[in-house]
């Protein structure tokens, strides 16, 4: 059995306490100076009232005062939550219901917007990252007693859009997170203390939490972590501080293989370069090749701890749509809808098992029963799996359109857009983007004359950025219905699938 985020922390604090844990754009901090100020803001929390359990939020951009936070949180023996700093007031009351935090830490920048969600639920604590976190750097704090945990609780939550348009929180225990990294440890070749992994992509996501502060913790590793993706900056981290370990959608890699100067590094020290979210263009493995780094597609979802397959390395570019044959404990099954294995090449639902699944959503129990049935996880995904076991994804059961790796809930935008006076009904569909791979299209019926930049504009007031469509159909005729009732969405998207070539983008 493994231990906990807090224990390696300890560890390496004192193993190797002059060892840079995160390098923040240049800004560096060392294991024993991490610990240290995670040891000051854990005393914080605590005066706060936080104890074993509670959750504790986070909100706001990437930042080292972010990553101290949560460590604290987890010294405290808090649950941390990371909440996406692109959510409106709206969104975040969702949020904060479910997983009902004691306290919230915010960037300065977003304070009036968690106090708009404060007025609304006075159920928690607000503390701002500028003013309470980042002045104990460098104090002399005496070591926080972290309580005695089993490795059964759960220490994080990580919300995922779900078809139905709710949020939901996916539980990672000490186990699970201990499990998929020692999985994860066990397949690639890094050493100890040789982990340098380039973060650009948000911490409240499993991405980040997970798989950049927790995964890089307990390997006693360098954390390259940014404030957002620049590929220039991401180029130059790879090239000069020798980042080893990428992983994002094709878009990053894409973006970084276009900055002068991409065809002239040598890259060969890089033993880990995933991409998931979307298919890996072939001509992109290719580039990629050119500077001595194999791109492997992976499969996974946050449920099932992230990443669940990637293709070895050495046939990776032979078979670039395929994602693997699993883990060394993580498993892959692909079932009919009676869940009945089926042959090679034919298509099914996708099954997953392994140390990094989730125990359950938070406090969705009839979300858990429906994604997780005798021992197995059921993604919702399609997939098949060749006679070596290689499985290749081919859609998704679900609508979820994922845009630049970011999940969207179709059902959510149709919501909002269906409070728009004069709407009747409307289908919010996935369509290509060469930038981001898919992005929302809305189709809609309206009893009056409107405008597109009507539908946006109500969007842009009630939704996240990245979640408002880029394309806006009116439909002269009712949407297409099964018999059920429900929208005919498969329809729509056959009958819709060249929006792009037929319509202007909106925004």
């Amino acid at each position: 059995m493994s231990g906990t985020v807090v224990d390696a922390l300890t560890y390496w604090a004192r193993s190797k306490p002059d060892l840079p844990a995160i390098d923040f754009a240049g800004d560096v901090v060392t294991y024993a100076e991490l610990s240290t100020w995670a040891d000051g803001v854990a005393h914080d929390l605590a005066s706060r009232g936080v104890t074993r359990g509670d959750r504790v939020g986070f909100l706001g951009v990437n930042s080292l005062e972010w990553a101290v936070a949560a460590l604290a949180a987890k010294k405290v023996g808090a649950i941390a939550v990371g909440l996406n700093q692109r959510m409106l007031t709206r969104e975040l009351v969702t949020l904060v219901d479910d997983c009902e935090p004691a306290v919230v830490f915010c960037d300065e920048a977003l304070l009036s917007r968690l106090e708009e969600v404060q007025q609304e639920r006075n159920t928690f604590a607000i503390a701002v990252f500028e003013k309470d976190v980042r002045p104990l750097r460098g104090g002399a704090h005496t070591r926080f007693p972290t309580p005695i945990v089993e490795m059964t609780d759960p220490t994080a939550i990580v919300f995922t859009s779900g078809t139905t348009g709710n949020p939901k929180g996916v539980i990672f225990t000490h186990a699970t997170i201990a499990g998929e990294m020692h999985e994860w440890h066990l397949m690639e070749p890094i050493q100890p203390n040789g982990l340098r992994p380039l973060l650009v992509l948000p911490l409240f996501s499993a991405a980040g939490i997970i798989w950049g502060i927790s995964r890089v913790v307990l390997h006693g590793g360098t954390l390259f972590l940014q404030p957002g993706f620049d590929p220039v900056e991401a180029l130059r981290v790879l090239n000069e501080d020798k980042a080893n370990t990428l992983t994002g959608p094709p878009i990053l890699f894409e973006q970084i293989s276009k900055v002068p100067g991409f065809t002239e590094s040598d890259l060969s020290h890089m033993v880990t370069a995933h991409v998931g979210g979307a298919r890996v263009p072939v001509d992109l493995l290719r580039k990629w090749q050119a500077q001595g780094v194999a791109l492997r597609q992976i499969y996974g979802q946050t449920e099932i701890g992230g990443s669940a397959t990637a293709m070895p390395r050495d046939e990776a570019a032979e078979h670039p749509d395929k994602c693997g044959f699993g883990g060394i404990f993580t498993k892959i099954r692909v079932v009919d809808p009676d869940g009945n294995d089926l042959p090679p090449n034919e298509t099914g639902q996708i099954l997953l098992r392994g140390p990094g699944m989730m125990p359950g959503y938070w406090r969705n129990e009839a979300a858990t029963q429906e994604a997780l049935r005798d021992g197995w996880l059921y993604t919702g995904d399609l997939g098949k799996l060749d006679e070596n076991g290689y499985l290749t994804y081919v859609d998704r059961l679900k609508d979820m359109i994922i845009s630049g790796g970011l999940n969207i809930s179709p059902a959510e935008i149709e919501t909002v857009i269906n409070a728009i006076p004069g709407v009747e009904e409307v289908a919010v569909i996935s369509v290509p983007d060469a930038k981001f791979g898919e992005t929302p299209a809305a189709l809609v019926r309206t009893t009056t004359e409107m405008k597109e930049s009507e539908i946006i504009d109500f969007c842009n007031e009630q939704l996240a950025d990245y979640k408002v469509p880029r394309y806006v159909v009116f439909m002269d005729e009712p949407l297409p219905r099964m018999p059920s009732g429900k929208i005919a969405k498969r329809q729509l998207r056959d009958t819709f699938a060249n929006v792009p070539d037929n319509y202007e983008k909106v925004r």
